[in-house]
Formats: structure tokens, C-alpha cells, sequence
């Protein structure tokens, strides 16, 4: 290996080259990504069994929880997911004893050279190119399983390489990235639909009509088995436990460490996912990993770093990166369940990508937030001004003003609650979340 690719930055510079890449635009389409592929040895059909998950919201959820639970049983697990939060190593998690860890600097730039060197400057987009380097990592290293999480879409994704995975999840479909997708929940669900194939058994998670239909259509034409949330399968919160049902019997296991009701739905797509595949799971490991399940930002609440050292006594500060109406209706309904029992005021500060719709993540917290301050993200111009968040969330029926920065929006917040202990949460983007836990270690 040269010297370059053992300065501790090396990958950096060369994701940051690989961003500026021909097409720039989002395009797609597999047969660049096939192509390159097939050059580096057809590493996508070299992996370990897959567990392909698709959908709007919940996909890196569920793949936590298929990850801490196999880990629990003493499987060794990859696991490739994407936005990452605050370095790209995050994406690419490798097997490893007793847990998979994100990818090392050092054999990360390594595969970087490799499939740039091999593509000669060929059309490739970052996100193809990066996932080549994933599935070469993947290919490598032994595990006893692979969770694959969906860019975007499904049927074009470049996840969708993988011909024959041992089981396909979709999770609940919302508008979302409708630019690419369709402007209709039937035409989104098409499209997640995709990752559907032939002879592999189906999770699907609670679903809209429209969405169920399309999703069940096309498992007809396939001739596959699914398992319908709902009513193959169903889980939900008695006494505090989680119970898990199925046509094999009933699970009395604990609430998931994430927090929501939502997350109890994710749990359930993950426990069905893994009774229908074959690796074999006692249900101490199930347990195991349903206590100790970590998932960043995903109604997270921080107890350190800057802005929880500007909190006043006894006051909240959460972090979630949901950014849509679904995630958004999830997000208000955990909040206001929290209040029911620890009563105090909401308090947010949020931030969006241009793609999304403000106006149906912020309609949820109508009657439920004290005020909202909205910002920028950080280093991102791809993103929605304050003043289009000012009206978007003004529209929903918020009380909110602009802010000039994160730290700005939470001086404004604390000086605005005053006296009354507040409850922040820090929402709208992953790219917001990733920049506040950048800071907060």
C-alpha cells in the first residue's frame, strides 16, 4: 500500500473527490453499477445471506434491531446503511467478535483506490461507486449475514444488485423523494416493490391500502410468500412488554430500548424477518437484543455535550432526524405521550433538505409545540431557508421564528422557556442530527 493511503485522512480526500463524479445528478439506473461490478469480480454475488430492506420510513431502525438481535445469538453481521450522521465509515459496518464495527480508515481508502483505479473514469455516480466498495468489503469478510438497507427507491436502487437475498423488508411507505419516485403512494410503492424477488419471502410492515395493494400485486405476479404487519403478524405494548404474535405463537419479550410506538412496529418486522429465515434464534437473543438495540437520533435523548451544558436544571434536550409527514406524525405522538406522564413544554428546532415537505412534518405538532425555531443546516445549501421553514410550519399552524444558527435557535429557545424546564427536540434532517452529535462526541 502507498504511503498516501496510510495518512489517516486518505479516505476523505478521496470521497470528497468521488463526489464530484459523472453523472452528479441522481440517475436511476443499475447498469452503471453493474458494470463496475462485474470489473472488480462480482462481489454482489459473494455475500453472506442478505436481509434487504426497503421502504419510507423505519428502514435503519429495523436494521438495527436485525443486527443487535443476530449479534445476540452470536451471529457475526455486515450491515451497509445510508445517510451516515457524522463519518461515511458508519455506512459500512463489518463483522467482527463480539459486534460489527464501522469500516477502518486505512482498508476503507484502500477499497476506494481499488474501485476508482478499476472504473478509469467511467460514468459513475458516488453512490454506486461506494456501494461497490461495500460489497467488495462485504465479499471479503466473513459474517453469517448482511443487512442491506435501501439508498432510495428499490427497483433502481444500487442495493438492488443482489439477485437472490435470503429475505426482502418494506417498511411503512410515505411520500417521499417524489422527484424520483412518483407523486403517488401507488407509484413510490412500485417502486420500493422492486426489491421483491422471486422465491424470497416478503416482510411487509403496516402499510396505506394503496401501498398493501401494489406491494401485494406484485408478490402475486412473483409467486411469493408475504407476511403482512397486521395480519400475519403483530406486536404491541401489553403491561410493559412487547408481545409478539404469529402463526408459531405469542413472544412475551421487553420494550425495545428505542422509544416509540413506531418502534414497537419496527421491532415486529425485525422478529418476523428473522422467524422466517434461516438462522436459527432463541428467544434470549431476541430479548438480548431488543434491550440493548442502539440506532443514533432516532428519539434520542442527549445527556452531554455543548448545548446539554447551556440546558437550564432539570430541562430536556432530544434529537431525531425523522423528515417527513409519517415520521413527523410519529415523532409528535411519542412527544405527546411523553408529556402525559412528565408534563413540560415542547419546544422545537428544526432544519429540512429542500425535498421535503415541511409543511406535512410540522402539522403533527400543531397544539402540542410551545414555539419552533428554524435553521438552516449547517454547511448544507441544499436545504430549505427559515424563512420557507417560517412558512411552512406558520401554515401547519406553529408559532415560529427564524434563527441564524443551531446554537442561535437554542439560545432563543432556552431564553423563550424561561423558568419552565423545557423539552427541546432537535428535528427535521439526519444531516441536522449528524451535525449535532459531530459535536456532542
Amino acid at each position: 500500500m502507498s504511503d498516501a493511503a496510510e495518512t489517516p485522512d486518505h479516505s476523505d480526500v478521496i470521497l470528497e473527490r468521488l463526489t464530484k463524479l459523472h453523472p452528479k445528478l441522481i440517475d436511476l439506473s443499475l447498469e452503471r453499477i453493474l458494470r463496475l461490478l462485474d470489473a472488480l469480480g462480482a462481489p454482489h454475488r459473494a455475500l453472506p445471506p442478505t436481509f434487504h430492506i426497503a421502504g419510507t420510513n423505519g428502514k435503519g431502525s429495523v436494521g438495527a434491531y436485525l443486527r443487535a438481535i443476530l449479534e445476540a445469538g452470536g451471529y457475526g453481521v455486515h450491515a451497509y446503511t445510508s445517510p451516515h450522521l457524522v463519518r461515511f465509515h458508519e455506512r459500512i459496518r463489518l463483522a467482527g467478535h463480539p459486534k460489527s464495527a464501522d469500516i477502518d480508515e486505512t482498508y476503507l481508502a484502500t477499497l476506494l483506490d481499488e474501485c476508482e483505479r478499476i472504473n478509469d473514469g467511467q460514468p459513475i455516480t458516488f453512490f454506486e461507486i461506494t456501494t461497490c466498495v461495500a460489497m467488495l468489503a462485504f465479499s471479503r469478510a466473513k459474517a453469517d449475514a448482511l443487512i442491506l438497507e435501501v439508498g432510495m427507491g428499490g427497483r433502481y436502487d444500487t442495493t438492488n444488485v443482489v439477485e437472490h437475498p435470503a429475505i426482502t423488508i418494506i417498511t411503512p411507505i410515505d411520500l417521499d423523494h417524489q422527484a424520483f419516485l412518483g407523486d403517488t403512494i401507488e407509484l413510490i410503492a412500485g417502486e420500493k416493490a422492486g426489491i421483491l424477488k422471486r422465491g424470497v419471502p416478503a416482510i411487509i410492515g403496516l402499510q396505506k391500502d394503496e401501498a398493501r395493494e401494489v406491494i401485494e400485486a406484485r408478490a402475486a405476479a412473483l409467486g411469493i410468500p408475504i407476511f403482512i404487519q397486521g395480519q400475519d403478524f403483530s406486536t404491541h405494548e401489553e403491561q410493559g412488554h412487547l408481545v409478539y404474535q404469529d402463526e408459531h405463537g405469542l413472544l412475551d419479550l421487553p420494550l425495545p430500548k428505542l422509544l416509540g410506538q413506531h418502534q414497537i412496529e419496527n421491532a415486529g418486522l425485525a422478529i418476523c424477518a428473522l422467524r422466517q429465515s434461516s438462522l436459527a434464534l432463541e428467544t434470549s437473543a431476541i430479548d438480548e437484543g431488543l434491550r440493548h438495540v442502539e440506532w443514533p437520533a432516532r428519539m434520542q435523548r442527549l445527556t452531554r455535550g455543548p448545548l446539554v451544558d447551556l440546558l437550564p436544571l432539570h430541562a430536556e434536550l432530544w434529537l431525531d432526524g425523522g423528515h417527513n409527514p409519517q415520521a413527523g406524525r410519529a415523532i409528535a405522538l411519542l412527544m405527546a405521550d411523553i408529556a402525559s406522564s412528565a408534563p413540560a413544554p415542547l419546544f422545537l428546532i428544526a432544519a429540512m433538505k429542500e425535498t421535503k415537505d415541511a409543511r406535512g412534518f410540522f402539522a403533527p405538532f400543531d397544539g402540542l409545540a410551545a414555539h419552533a425555531e428554524v435553521i438552516a443546516i449547517p454547511n448544507d445549501p441544499a436545504c430549505l431557508t427559515p424563512a420557507q421553514l417560517v412558512e411552512a410550519a406558520s401554515a401547519a399552524g406553529l408559532d415560529v421564528s427564524p434563527a441564524a444558527s443551531l446554537k442561535d435557535a437554542f439560545t432563543k429557545t432556552i431564553a423563550r422557556a424561561g423558568m419552565t424546564r423545557p423539552r427541546i427536540l432537535i428535528c427535521g434532517s439526519l444531516y441536522l442530527a449528524g451535525a449535532v452529535l459531530s459535536d456532542h462526541g
